[in-house]
C-alpha cells in the first residue's frame, strides 16, 4: 500500500498552485527547486494522479484532477491550522468550550455586539448559548449546564453561586395600539385594568419562583416564556410587563404602547454575571463578562431615560400630576 501523503506535500502542491510556478513557490518556501519538483513527484505517485500538466507550457497548469486535489489539500492544512491553534490556546489556559446563558432582561444588541468581538478574539472557542427566563439561567447556572449566566435571577441562599452586577433593565407595562386600555389615553386605575386580561410569564419547571410580582388584573393568562408574552400582548390579546429591552423597536414601530398603569410599580431590574464559585470562568469567560459590563455601564438610571432614548417611540401615556 502506498504511503499517504504528508502536509508537507501538500503544501508544495498549494504553493505551486498559489504562485504558479516551481520557482516562485521554492522562494516562497525558501526550498531549492529541486526539492520542489520532487516532492510533487512523489505526491503524484502516491495519489496515482497527475496533478499539474508539464506539457507545452512555461508554467505548470492544474489538470481537472489536481483542481479537485487542491481544495482538498487547501481543506486539510486549514484543518490543521485550527488544531494548531486550538492547541496553542488550551496550552495557554483558554476553556475547551465555553457555554453561556443569557436572560431576555440582557438588551439583544449589547449581546450580539459582545458575541461578534468575542468570536473575533476567542476563535478556537466554541461557544453554546442559550436564552431564556431570569429563572431559566439562574438554575442553568445552578446545575452546571451554564458555565456562566447574565441576567439571571438573583436570591438568597444560593450556596457556591458568585455573582456580580453589570447592569439594570426595566420592566414597562404595553398592549397594542388597538387594545382597550391603549384607547382610554389616560392613566390608568386598578378599576380599568383589573377585568382585562393580564399576560404574566410563569416558570414552568419551577412555578413556585414566579411570585405574581405587578399581578393586578383579575383575569390571568399564563405562558412559559417572555417571547410568547410579547407576541400574545401584540396580537391584541392582553396587556403586561415586557422588558423594554425586548421592545424598543416594537415601541418605535407603533406596534405596542407604553401604558401608565397607576398601581403597577416600576422598578430597577438588576443585571447579574453569575458563576459557580467551584468552577470560575477562564480567560474567555473573564473577558466575556468584563465586555458585557462595560457595554452595559451606559444603561439609563432611571425608566424616563431609557424612554427618552427611544426617540421615534409614539407618545408616552403619562400619569398626570
Amino acid at each position: 500500500m502506498l504511503p499517504n501523503p504528508t502536509l508537507d506535500q501538500l503544501q508544495v502542491f498549494v504553493a505551486i498552485a498559489e504562485t504558479g510556478s516551481f520557482s516562485a513557490a521554492a522562494r516562497q518556501l525558501n526550498r531549492a527547486q529541486s526539492v520542489i519538483s520532487y516532492t510533487i513527484g512523489n505526491l503524484e505517485a502516491q495519489l496515482q494522479l497527475t496533478l499539474l500538466d508539464r506539457i507545452g507550457s512555461r508554467q505548470p497548469v492544474l489538470t481537472d484532477a489536481g483542481r479537485v486535489i487542491l481544495e482538498d489539500a487547501r481543506r486539510m492544512i486549514a484543518h490543521l491550522d485550527s488544531l494548531r491553534a486550538r492547541s496553542k490556546a488550551l496550552t495557554e489556559g483558554l476553556e475547551a468550550q465555553l457555554s453561556i446563558a443569557v436572560s431576555v432582561m440582557v438588551p439583544d444588541k449589547a449581546v450580539m455586539n459582545m458575541l461578534g468581538e468575542f468570536q473575533q478574539r476567542f476563535p478556537t472557542v466554541p461557544l453554546q448559548l442559550t436564552v431564556g427566563s431570569p429563572f431559566q439561567v439562574a438554575r442553568m447556572v445552578d446545575e452546571g449546564t451554564a458555565d456562566v449566566g447574565l441576567g439571571g435571577a438573583t436570591k438568597e441562599g444560593r450556596n457556591g453561586i458568585s455573582d456580580r452586577k453589570i447592569g439594570h433593565s426595566f420592566i414597562v407595562p404595553v398592549a397594542a395600539p388597538d387594545h382597550r386600555l391603549t384607547r382610554l389615553d389616560r392613566t390608568l386605575s386598578v378599576s380599568d385594568v383589573i377585568d382585562e386580561i393580564q399576560i404574566v410569564v410563569t416558570d414552568t419547571t419551577s412555578p413556585m419562583e414566579s411570585k405574581g410580582f405587578n399581578i393586578i388584573s383579575r383575569r390571568i393568562w399564563r405562558v412559559g416564556d417572555m417571547n410568547t408574552k410579547r407576541q400574545l400582548i401584540l396580537a391584541g390579546l392582553g396587556w403586561g410587563g415586557v422588558p423594554l429591552a425586548m421592545i424598543h423597536e416594537d415601541l418605535r414601530a407603533g406596534h405596542l404602547v407604553r401604558l401608565d398603569v397607576e398601581p403597577y410599580e416600576h422598578f430597577e431590574y438588576p443585571l447579574a454575571a453569575q458563576w459557580r464559585a467551584a468552577s470560575p470562568p477562564g480567560p474567555a469567560g473573564r473577558w466575556l463578562l468584563d465586555r458585557m459590563g462595560q457595554m452595559l455601564s451606559n444603561c439609563p438610571d432611571t425608566m424616563s431615560d431609557a424612554m427618552a432614548k427611544i426617540n421615534e417611540a409614539p407618545p408616552i401615556f403619562r400619569r398626570q400630576a
